[in-house]
């Protein structure tokens, strides 16, 4: 079920970039190897000021875009491990900040906190199916949850007008948003960071976009 960000670079071992490909292909996306050397102007060094950010390509409130991408933020960690209550993505939180990344979620200027795509998949059982156990928290409480564990709240802005997914697999790389030429960015290199379950972390990622009606394009950059 792998229908998400693709610009990477191997760096996860249980999954190849060619098997994204075929599995992305499989279910009907356009997907494609792109090297990094060809997008060196692009590819960022991951800064620690930045936050660990969405892979939504909207515009923000916050410009400290250098951090790595994983769907909604940290709760793509808590969604991995099953981690579903409020002490739990404290804890991640923290996890987060003592490995060098100032973590965050996102709401936007429609729907408030409800306002990340990913997290609102996850609340109303979209993910069920997939064995993964609802959040017994909602989005207003996840936020106060984060904030008041040192982490960040960010707010989008404009409408979803992503063209590509991006699966980033070069290791401490990352790309930026652009508001006005959107793509969503998922740096997989970063689940392998938090310990977490790489294939599934892919699959949950392609699996959003397609739910939300996002483009079935990728790129999977390598080194």
């Amino acid at each position: 079920m792998l229908g998400g960000p693709k610009n990477a670079k191997i760096v996860v071992p249980s999954i190849t970039p060619p098997q994204i490909v075929s599995a992305l292909r499989g279910r009907g996306w356009k997907a494609s190897i792109v090297k990094a050397s060809t997008m060196s102007s692009e590819l960022k060094r991951v800064d620690p000021q930045g936050i660990l950010k969405c892979v939504d390509g909207r515009g923000s409130d916050n410009t400290q875009f250098g951090g790595p991408k994983m769907p909604g933020g940290i709760y793509a960690i808590a969604h991995n491990r099953g981690v579903t209550t409020l002490e739990g993505l404290k804890d991640i939180t923290r996890e987060v900040a003592s490995k060098g990344h100032v973590p965050s979620v996102h709401g936007d200027h429609s729907s408030d906190m409800l306002g990340c795509g990913f997290f609102k998949l996850w609340l109303t059982g979209r993910f069920d199916d997939m064995g993964y156990p609802r959040p017994e928290f909602d989005a207003d409480q996840g936020a106060l949850a984060v904030r008041a564990a040192g982490g960040v709240i960010e707010m989008h802005h404009g409408s979803h007008e992503e063209k590509v997914v991006y699966i980033n697999l070069v290791s401490g790389m990352t790309l930026e948003p652009n508001e006005h030429d959107q793509r969503f960015i998922v740096d997989g290199w970063a689940a392998s960071k938090f310990g977490l379950d790489v294939v599934k972390f892919l699959v949950a990622a392609a699996a959003t976009v397609e739910m939300l009606g996002g483009p079935k394009k990728a790129k999977i950059v390598i080194p």
